[in-house]
């Protein structure tokens, strides 16, 4: 029988584990990695993840189907979308603390092709409109259009030169209700006018919003369309007209609120390759404008109002 071996003078026996630090370990396990901390505006908060989450669809890893679960948090992909709205910016330039850009933008593409996004803004209007004491569908809607700038990666195909505007680009036609909430948005070449898009625009809202009665527009919209719509789709469409003799910028009753609605959306230019992809930029934009209204804090108006009436007295 050999030598016996020692062991080495510098290796210290392992010394078993403390009772407390194997209790510690149990209790909490192996935190996933850090969430990407919050600093750009366009970020959601807690109270507007808590409005969009319910209304995202179901992972396909919680479905009958199976599928693998999803690698990034939901959240942070409603961030990177709601970044690129605000900002403007192209999809190879989204900041790195996102998730990749082509994860952000594939569920960017896939939610808006599934008719996800269109679904959110329609009940988030809805949500607005109960609150309010409103119908959740409404009645009366609001139509105007706005044309914008196309980027060089704006195909010729889906692009047009608005002559009165001199603009080269696209045209977005955007109808909201009463309270200025966005019902429907259609976007096309910029060179179409407004009473050709608005036969298409009129037929589909009368598909989708068959409660609809009337709708007021400028004076772009004016002619035969007023016909067209009145004995094809039982259409009253109104006319609102400028003041004669009076210049520069005059708030046009109705009119108004489209014009604020088209202001809330995002930057004066369209970088998007296809027309139905500015369409999800604009309803983004308008799904952000609808949740922090919903989840702004109201003002105290009970203390303002005692101010008001001390002063007076």
């Amino acid at each position: 029988m050999g030598p016996a071996r020692h062991r080495p003078a510098h290796r210290r026996p392992r010394q078993p584990r403390p009772a407390l630090q194997i209790a510690l370990a149990a209790d909490h396990p192996a935190e996933p990695a850090a969430t990407r901390r919050r600093r750009y505006p366009s970020d959601t908060s807690v109270a507007e993840w808590a409005l969009l989450e319910p209304l995202l669809p179901t992972p396909a890893c919680q479905t009958k189907s199976g599928g693998h679960p999803e690698k990034w948090p939901r959240r942070e992909i409603v961030d990177g979308i709601r970044y690129i709205v605000d900002n403007g910016a192209k999809w190879r330039a989204l900041p790195a603390d996102f998730p990749p850009w082509e994860t952000v933008y594939g569920f960017f593409w896939r939610w808006n092709r599934a008719g996800v996004v269109t679904y959110i803004r329609d009940q988030l209007r809805r949500r607005i409109r109960t609150g309010k004491g409103r119908c959740p569908h409404p009645v009366t809607l609001i139509v105007d259009s706005q044309s914008v700038k196309g980027a060089s990666t704006v195909g010729r195909n889906s692009r047009g030169y608005d002559a009165a505007k001199k603009i080269n680009g696209r045209k977005r036609h955007i109808t909201v209700d009463t309270l200025g909430l966005p019902v429907m948005i259609t976007v096309t070449p910029a060179d179409l006018q407004d009473r050709d898009a608005a036969r298409d625009v009129f037929w589909r809202l009368r598909l989708t919003q068959p409660q609809i009665t009337q709708v007021w527009a400028d004076r772009g919209y004016a002619g035969e369309l007023v016909d067209w719509a009145r004995e094809r789709l039982w259409l009253t469409l109104r006319i609102v007209s400028r003041p004669k003799g009076v210049k520069g910028f005059v708030v046009l009753p109705r009119r108004w609120k489209v014009e604020r609605t088209i202001g809330w959306c995002m930057n004066a230019r369209d970088y998007e390759r296809l027309p139905q992809h500015s369409e999800a930029h604009l309803n983004w934009a308008l799904i952000t404008t609808m949740t922090r209204r919903l989840t702004r804090k109201s003002p105290r108006t009970d203390t303002w109002s005692r101010k008001s009436r001390a002063t007076q007295g």
